[in-house]
């Protein structure tokens, strides 16, 4: 495979084959520089060689009626994590502050359950109206589940820039994972924050026992979803889940998680692709050569998991010879897929292109 004329390629805005994105994965260990060389290439165009930071804030821990068996909040799981209700108002703002002190420029706002209750998107609401008014530049990334009637409105109008909720795996092999919610849930919870005017944030984890044609199929399938962030995380097997007990996420190495996100890159070349969960269980001493392909990552700690020191990450990116995006500073890149969407709105509005497809309805039980 010539790997740098697959990058010309997309350069002139030609996607790869699915069969070329698995070359990308099957590539013998010694073109992983090869591989990586051109991913940067793509990165370089779109976003230059700045980092995006984002930084978690666990609102509310554990308590989850779903069985997503890779989870450490799952309602079979018995892994020792902190549980707790939905953090005061005052608790939140005071971590989207510390997201400020971490260089974040967008702070992410997780909740743990089904999908929010109406009481709980006010509680957040609340909060995120005050955290814009200190930081206006600071972008608002929600993690809630999946959404009810309304909600992604309500969010949008608070000030919420973006909404997460990750496919998480393929369509074939979301059955293997998780009975509690279907694929499409998760799917019609992104289309309907995007339809609310919310930049969409979905993606995976790898190391699910998924095959390589399916971690191929979860790139394509979010290309085609319009996510404009991407995360890749690399399952951490928690002890006490029903993924560490079936040994998954073993057969991961540093090269392959190079070589994971490299195939992303060149799927998605205008995306945000961000190193997230299980970076430094699998990634290891290769963690830099991971932001030749990807643009951004999760600073300090993750959900129950602790991270990376956040000094460590400031060190690694300016050893790069890169810098971390500013907050408020950094425009959505062009081509990215929230300005074909405005693009293609315009259009609709002025009877010049298609009308943008309905959002499929969403289910919430409380």
């Amino acid at each position: 495979m010539k790997w740098n004329a697959l990058a010309d390629r997309s350069l002139d805005g030609q996607a790869p084959t699915e069969d070329e994105a698995l070359a990308v994965l099957d590539a013998p260990d010694t073109a992983v520089l090869d591989v990586l060389a051109a991913a940067y290439r793509i990165r370089r165009h779109h976003f230059g060689t700045v980092v995006k930071l984002n930084y978690l804030v666990n609102a509310k821990s554990g308590l989850c009626p779903e069985d997503c068996g890779y989870c450490s909040q799952n309602r079979h799981s018995t892994a020792e994590i902190s549980k707790y209700g939905l953090m005061d108002e005052d608790e939140i703002i005071e971590q989207a502050e510390r997201a400020v002190e971490a260089q974040a420029s967008t702070c992410c706002i997780v909740i743990s359950g089904r999908g929010p209750s109406n009481k709980e998107v006010d509680h957040v609401t609340r909060a995120v109206r005050t955290v814009k008014q200190r930081h206006p530049g600071l972008k608002i990334c929600a993690c809630m589940g999946i959404l009810k009637e309304g909600q992604a409105q309500r969010l949008k109008d608070a000030g919420v820039d973006r909404y997460n909720h990750n496919v998480n795996t393929a369509a074939s092999h979301h059955d293997e994972i998780v009975s509690t919610h279907t694929y499409d849930d998760r799917v019609g919870t992104v289309n309907a924050a995007m339809k609310a005017g919310i930049s969409p944030c979905s993606g995976v984890i790898v190391g699910l026992g998924e095959s390589h044609e399916q971690v191929v199929e979860s790139a394509f399938a979010l290309r085609e979803l319009g996510a404009d962030s991407i995360p890749v995380n690399f399952l951490i097997p928690v002890e006490g889940t029903q993924m560490h007990a079936e040994g998954r996420g073993e057969d991961l190495d540093p090269r392959f998680a190079l070589k994971v996100l490299s195939m992303f890159r060149f799927v998605c070349p205008d995306r945000e692709i961000r190193i997230s969960a299980g970076r430094e269980v699998h990634l290891r001493s290769l963690q830099p050569m991971a932001l030749y392909p990807a643009n951004a990552l999760f600073v300090s700690d993750y959900l129950t998991e602790p991270g990376q020191e956040e000094e460590s990450d400031w060190s690694m990116i300016e050893d790069l010879g890169f810098e971390i995006e500013r907050v408020g500073a950094a425009p959505v890149p062009d081509g990215s897929a929230a300005k074909r969407r405005a693009s293609e709105a315009a259009a609709s509005s002025s009877g010049d292109g298609a009308a943008t497809a309905e959002a499929p309805a969403v289910e919430q039980t409380e």
